[in-house]
């Protein structure tokens, strides 16, 4: 696979527009890589996975409970070598809490991965999750690719006043973000060491 370059890496998101998920803003295309990949770059910063894990979470781009109450957030972005190719078919694994901050311990609420395209491209449609004691919000992911886990991290909003108390938080790791309406759209893009 040949190496693509950043500008065709953004030429592909915005040709993408049209693959947001039903209902959801289409605004996570627009917005830029975070972080930026370059030949032989700095990969993705790597965190705590965090007491919440839960291993076999469902295959699904949905995670949006019935009745949910908070804010629908569409995260995308892209699978990337540290070189800017894209890893296609690498696992992303989300979880987060619920609306009230609680982590679902017994099943699989706001759990669940998805499968990168050929172009490494993903997409999660889950809620914005609420604050709990000690922590700002926050997205749990663990990145995977040929069996292999590539990355465990967790994602952070922009412009959250609990940023500032949260002792893990990290401002590499902060997503790009565009509202629209009661709906968020939301951008990271993972670079991770791997040789294709």
């Amino acid at each position: 696979m040949s190496r693509l370059s950043r500008r065709t890496v953004i030429r592909g998101a915005l040709a993408a527009g049209g693959a947001g998920l039903a209902g959801a803003p289409s605004l996570a295309q627009e917005l830029p890589l975070t972080p930026q990949c370059a030949e032989e770059g700095e990969r993705t910063l790597a965190q705590t996975e965090g007491p919440f894990f839960r291993a076999g979470s469902p295959e699904r781009p949905d995670l949006v409970e019935p009745g949910a109450k908070a804010r629908i957030v569409e995260l995308t972005g892209f699978v990337l070598t540290r070189g800017c190719n894209p890893v296609a078919r690498a696992v992303v694994d989300l979880w987060h809490a619920d609306e009230r901050g609680a982590y679902d311990s017994k099943g699989f609420r706001y759990r669940g991965r998805v499968y990168t395209d050929e172009k490494g491209r993903y997409r999660v449609r889950t809620i914005q999750p609420a604050l709990y004691r000690g922590r700002t919000r926050h997205y749990h992911v663990n990145v995977a690719a040929g069996g292999k886990l590539l990355l465990t991290t967790q994602l952070y909003f922009p412009d959250e006043p609990a940023n500032r108390r949260d002792g893990l938080f990290r401002k590499e790791l902060l997503m790009q973000v565009s509202k629209a309406g009661d709906a968020m759209a939301a951008r990271f893009d993972f670079i991770v060491d791997l040789r294709l």
